[in-house]
């Protein structure tokens, strides 16, 4: 296993994943924006910029299966505490390989939409870009250690129709030089869960941001 989150995420999107032994690994974050927790099968890594010792100390005075103990949200409201930072949901993480040509979908590049799709991703991503379909957009950019990540929209009175799907694919078409491409889905939204999947993306973990305050 890399010994960087940027190796283990490399790894992962081409199926190489962490030895499923129930422990716990412990590495910098790869930026001051990004901390967190991503739990693999039978395998967690820590990102963040603090002593290992306290970590595995922490996890280890909870009550709980030593699987999914990394994701316990003691352990992970611990980590706010510790770092004074903020999370939103442990997400579903998923990735996808890039696909060939132009997307099958028409869509036009827009600058400074202000969709508040756009505006959250610019606080969590870089080199952030737009592009807008007839009732939907989707966003990419790089987010963790550096990572291709993307997220879509879809107007309500658009839903049920498959753009959704053909939004995510979109973005396997855009990603830049092709790299794999990253979404995050809160778990509980199984419409988006659907949609991605159904583009091809595979669920490889879940994770959890610690974000900024």
């Amino acid at each position: 296993m890399g010994s960087t989150l940027a190796d283990i995420l490399d790894a992962a999107a081409h199926g190489r994943f962490p030895p499923a032994d129930g422990g716990t690994t412990v590495v910098l974050q790869p930026s001051h924006r990004d901390a967190g927790v991503i739990a693999f099968t039978g395998h967690s890594v820590v990102f963040i910029d603090e002593d290992p010792r306290w970590v595995r100390r922490t996890l280890a005075t909870l009550d709980c299966d030593g699987l999914a103990a990394a994701m316990n949200p003691r352990f992970l409201t611990a980590l706010l505490d510790r770092t004074r930072r903020s999370t939103d949901t442990i997400d579903l993480l998923t990735v996808a390989s890039p696909l060939p040509g132009a997307p099958p979908l028409k869509l036009n590049e827009v600058v400074n939409a202000g969709h508040p799709r756009e505006a959250r991703a610019r606080k969590r991503r870089d080199d952030v870009r737009v592009w807008a379909a007839d009732g939907g957009v989707v966003v990419l950019g790089r987010g963790v250690a550096g990572r291709w990540e993307t997220a879509i929209e879809v107007d309500e009175g658009c839903r049920h129709r498959g753009l959704g799907r053909a939004l995510a694919t979109a973005a396997r078409h855009l990603v830049p030089a092709g790299q794999p491409v990253w979404a995050q889905q809160a778990a509980g939204n199984a419409r988006s869960v659907r949609a991605f999947q159904a583009a091809g993306f595979r669920p490889v973990g879940a994770e959890a941001l610690l974000l900024e305050t």
